[in-house]
């Protein structure tokens, strides 16, 4: 078994392990909170709950703390056994309680199930990571062995080289100690050469790096005058559009001052021409009901200047309140 199935049967304990218990809980405090309900004053009968959670929540410690124990290979002495089988204990008793009180030995059976499961599964479960931690450490014993075996035989294998290659320096040494005068000579010449050739070079790139530098220097110069221009030309564009924007805002008020003083001389037009003598047009009435009603003047009065009902006046009033309807009568007045 590797270490990959190793650790999934660790993670499968721990679900399953988890799961018993979140089962067991949940099905304790179901269970025990009645038990306790009744054996509780009735003014503190909604601390029923307390009791069962703060045995699980026991145990939830101990099955917690023995799974990390276990991997660590660690004991924690006497008192984890007694914390785990006392709230084991206690577990099953406030179970069982209610039913063994009624001597009902099917329901002492029944509520028996999820304590024992539980104290069950926190023993094997302990027993289990113990053993998958044993079995992890003879695996990495087992897998340090081998690699100790690898690099003794890797070290011999270097240990058998250099004795072959220290043989084939020193026969090479015997048989070069002859031509090695000639050779050095030789060896100087070439020297000199490769030493001339790589001054030369590093010289070439040097000249090459010099000019590569200044041409980088030119082209980040005339990046930056490029930025500083397009800067400049973007902050004109933009103080030029906001003047036109301020020059077209400043139209656009001057028109519409315009358009309100023009209806407003239309208007003062409409009502200095006093009460009519007849029953005006309905488009020159209808101007006149609109005049009037900018100025607040009553239906009566917009009705002696109209010449037309007082009812009449009374509906173009309400055109005018309502905005779905008197949106024609603003227009005429506008022109």
């Amino acid at each position: 078994m590797n270490s990959v199935q190793i650790r999934s049967a660790e993670r499968a304990l721990s679900a399953g392990t988890w799961l018993i218990v979140a089962g067991a809980m949940l099905y304790s405090i179901l269970t025990v909170t009645p038990l306790a309900a009744e054996h509780t004053a009735r003014e503190w009968a909604w601390t029923a709950p307390i009791l069962p959670l703060v045995v699980d929540a026991a145990v939830v410690i101990v099955v917690r703390l023995d799974a990390v124990l276990a991997r660590l290979g660690g004991r924690g002495g006497r008192w984890p056994v007694v914390l785990r089988w006392m709230t084991g204990a206690m577990t099953l008793a406030l179970n069982v309680a209610d039913s063994a009180l009624a001597g009902d030995v099917v329901g002492v059976a029944v509520h028996a199930v999820a304590p024992l499961l539980l104290i069950v599964t926190a023993e094997t479960g302990l027993a289990y990571r113990r053993a998958i931690t044993r079995a992890v450490a003879e695996l990495e014993a087992k897998r340090q062995a081998e690699r100790d075996a690898r690099e003794r035989a890797a070290a011999d294998r270097r240990e058998a080289a250099e004795r072959r290659a220290r043989e084939e320096r020193e026969h090479a040494a015997m048989l070069a100690r002859e031509q090695r005068e000639h050779e050095a000579a030789l060896a100087r010449e070439k020297a000199e050469r490769e030493e001339r050739r790589w001054r030369e070079e590093q010289e070439r790139q040097a000249a090459r790096e010099a000019a590569e530098r200044a041409e980088r220097e030119r082209a980040e110069r005339e990046t930056a005058e490029r930025r500083e221009r397009e800067a400049a030309e973007r902050a004109e564009r933009e103080r030029r559009e906001q003047r036109e924007r301020e020059q077209r805002a400043e139209r656009e008020r001057r028109e519409q001052r315009e358009r309100e003083q023009r209806a407003e001389r239309e208007r003062a037009a409409l009502l200095e021409r006093g009460p009519a003598v007849g029953k005006l047009p309905e488009g020159e009435a209808r101007a006149v009901v609109a005049a009037a009603f900018g100025v607040g003047l009553s239906v009566r009065q917009a009705a002696e200047l109209c010449g037309w009902s007082v009812g009449w006046v009374s509906s173009r009033y309400a055109e005018h309140r309502d905005p779905g309807t008197g949106g024609a009568d603003l227009a005429i007045v506008g022109r």
